[in-house]
């Protein structure tokens, strides 16, 4: 006969959608089959019960032997072979139907007794195992939700130790209930079969032995018909026992080798994490908010597409969105009380999702997947292989080399002069190199000793020496002179250049040099080898606010600024050479691990594929800066210059006045020295209006006057 559909109980341990979603097929099957099995039953039990009913009985039987075809079983690949010897028996059974009037015993032993047992025995095992298995199901359920909701901060050994054994038990139950529930749908396809062709088989033997006189009706063809229909039915037995014996020897083979699976978190030294996947498939937790500070988790069945995050519900046939994956974001969270946290943000920052996984391997197995599939490396001929070289690089880059140089000349070549600035544009900065620094060893560019910080110190914690004063960030200084050493607000509003990106924080080392991009990239190339080695993915989101002052880190929830950079400190800023996400910058400072010495200290920061687009606006900025820098000393020198000429202007006319005053002093003194004198007619002499008022101050003014002068 054709090949039958089976339930593949080689995936009853994964228990995925699609599985649940084939097993309702079988289920809806088994109910048809029951249905149909119970009318077969109830029209040979008419014929067994009422010897005057039989001829009605046995027309009934055929009528609904030739409606079989009419029959939409789920799982009917065999439909036209089965359709076709039943119209035969239909076409047979109307011939005899009037001749069989007693045939109880033989009815009872060849046709009843094997329907009844399909019906009382198989059927109701099927029902059994079902109700089983949903109470096995929902079980496992409650035990994982209760495994889930385990404290992370108020850990108890015993608690923990009773869920364990709780998820243990009930996922064995429910694997070992469904591998044998699979087993007896799958074999009920066979005994469907059997249980219908058995009961025809010996109702005709029956009709034989009984009607011996009526050869002309049993001819040698329908004997020859029976005959490869009981060999059939008996091909059909060997074939259910042989599949019977193999799916039981399957069900003994993955009952052992899934017992270590059976425990929600098991050993990672015997089942490593996979880091290099672009693809992976399983159960998450997705938290939902369901108000202010509330929120609910909901399991459910997480698959990777291409660049896309899928989402199925059990027992749905096909997946939703979730979240466009391309570019996004992943990093470990703490959430509430739970463990195994993650967060997936998409590129631009406006959708976000918060996942639990089951174990720590499936933990670090998603975030490494997602990561590798937001470089969009799935769209390489080999990804797993590229993801596997990635991971290789980043694990190989922590392994010291005897200089800088002799890592980097394959990459590029040598100039023979350093530029005079150190960077003015995102690519000026890319294609420098220093001669100087081509020769020296790693120590020469980053400190040996220095720690590498993973995350942004809080502003409450601000104050700490060599950080948050030397960025800026520290106190407000005030002088005795009522003078403000901080910048109000307003200076920055006004600021000519204001743009915000998305930016989140890698890590910042201190560093010897600050004339070269190696220093940065040598910088990036430690902290993310650190990040790699440590299993480091948390990473603090930001926005960076670049302006013609300084640069900001503001948090994007609460809008407070988390560290401030001014601009003349900002010395050195640079892209990856190979990812446009990665920039970094060297913020030079007054003072650090050695006191009144400066100090320089590499930022890290990776951006959304706008690495170059920050550098830029940096360059911009400090361009800007230099400009207005260079028009304020101008202005400053042209006041004093108008200042210089105001001065001397009031000197000239300072002298210019002494010069009447001394001027018009003379005048009165020779005025007032001229004798009185009349004419020798009596007249008198007429004097100006000034002499005349000069004469009447008397002599007393006259003498005042001229000691004066």
């Amino acid at each position: 006969m054709p090949g039958i559909d089976k339930l593949p109980i080689e995936e009853t341990l994964e228990d995925s959608p699609q599985t649940r979603s084939l097993l309702g097929v079988f289920e809806e099957d088994a109910a048809a089959i029951s249905n149909y099995m119970n009318q077969l039953y109830q029209a040979m039990r008419r014929i067994y019960d009422a010897q005057n009913e039989l001829s009605a009985a046995t027309h009934l039987t055929s009528k609904l032997l030739k409606e079989y075809e009419k029959q939409r079983f789920p799982l009917g690949g065999d439909d036209e072979v089965m359709s076709s010897t039943l119209q035969q028996f239909s076409k047979v059974i109307d011939e005899l139907s009037s001749c069989h009037a007693v045939l109880s015993t033989q009815l009872a032993d060849a046709m009843m007794f094997p329907i009844s047992q399909f019906k009382e025995r198989d059927l109701k095992e099927i029902l059994t195992l079902k109700e089983v298995f949903q109470i096995a199901s929902n079980d496992h359920d409650a035990a994982i939700n209760r495994y889930s909701r385990l404290s992370k901060k108020r850990e108890n050994d015993k608690v923990k130790y009773e869920v364990t054994e709780d998820v243990y038990t009930s996922r064995k139950k429910q694997h070992q209930t469904m591998m044998h529930y699979f087993c007896a749908l799958n074999t009920l396809q066979y005994k469907k079969k059997i249980a219908m062709l058995e009961p025809l088989l010996g109702y005709m033997q029956a009709q034989i032995s009984f009607f011996k006189m009526g050869s002309e009706n049993l001819n040698e063809q329908l004997e020859e018909f029976l005959a490869n229909i009981g060999t059939s039915v008996q091909n059909v037995r060997r074939e259910m026992d042989c599949e019977v014996e193999t799916m039981q020897q399957t069900i003994e083979d993955l009952e052992v080798a899934s017992d270590p699976l059976y425990l929600p978190d098991p050993d990672i030294t015997k089942f490593p994490v996979h880091r290099n996947l672009t693809r992976k498939a399983g159960y998450l937790n997705a938290r939902n908010k369901t108000g202010l500070v509330s929120s609910t988790w909901d399991r459910q069945f997480y698959f990777t597409q291409g660049g896309n995050l899928m989402n199925q519900a059990r027992g749905d046939v096909a997946g939703g969105l979730a979240m466009d994956i391309d570019n996004c974001s992943v990093m470990a969270v703490d959430c509430e009380d739970r463990r195994y946290c993650f967060q997936i943000t998409s590129f631009d920052g406006k959708k976000s999702s918060i996942l639990q996984a089951e174990s720590k391997k499936d933990y670090e197995e998603w975030i490494c997947t997602i990561n590798n599939i937001s470089k969009q490396i799935y769209l390489s001929e080999n990804p797993e292989e590229i993801a596997a070289r990635v991971n290789q690089s980043a694990l190989e880059a922590v392994t010291p080399s005897p200089s800088f140089q002799q890592r980097h000349e394959s990459l590029r070549p040598i100039p023979q002069s350093r530029p005079t600035t150190a960077r003015t544009s995102s690519s000026g900065s890319l294609g420098s190199e220093s001669t100087t620094l081509a020769t020296l060893s790693l120590d020469s560019l980053v400190a040996p000793d220095t720690p590498i910080q993973f995350d942004i110190i809080s502003p409450v914690s601000e104050d700490q020496p060599g950080q948050a004063k030397n960025s800026g960030q520290g106190g407000k200084r005030t002088n005795p002179f009522g003078e403000s050493g901080g910048r109000s607000k307003t200076e920055t509003e006004d600021s000519i250049l204001h743009q915000l990106f998305i930016v989140r924080f890698l890590g910042s080392m201190e560093v010897k040099s600050d004339d070269s991009p190696d220093v940065v990239y040598e910088t990036m190339r430690q902290i993310l080898a650190a990040r790699a080695i440590h299993n480091i993915f948390r990473m603090t989101e930001s926005h960076l606010l670049v302006t013609c002052d300084c640069l900001k880190l503001i948090d994007p929830q609460t809008q407070v600024t988390r560290l401030r950079f001014p601009l003349p400190n900002v010395v050195l800023y640079a892209t990856h050479q190979e990812s446009k996400r990665l920039f970094g910058f060297v913020l030079r400072t007054s003072g650090g691990r050695v006191e009144s010495h400066p100090t320089s200290v590499c930022y890290i920061f990776e951006s959304n594929n706008e690495g170059e687009k920050i550098c830029d606006s940096v360059g911009l900025a400090k361009q800007i800066a230099l400009h207005a820098e260079l028009d304020r000393r101008a202005s400053e020198k042209q006041k004093e210059i108008e200042r210089v000429k105001e001065k001397q202007q009031k000197e000239l006319n300072k002298q210019k006045q002494i010069e009447k005053d001394l001027e018009e002093q003379s005048r009165l003194i020779a005025a007032s020295s001229r004798p009185n004198q009349t004419s020798g007619e009596g007249q008198f002499v007429v004097l100006s209006s000034s002499q005349s008022e000069e004469s009447d101050l008397g002599e007393d003014g006259k003498k005042k006057k001229e000691s004066e002068a």
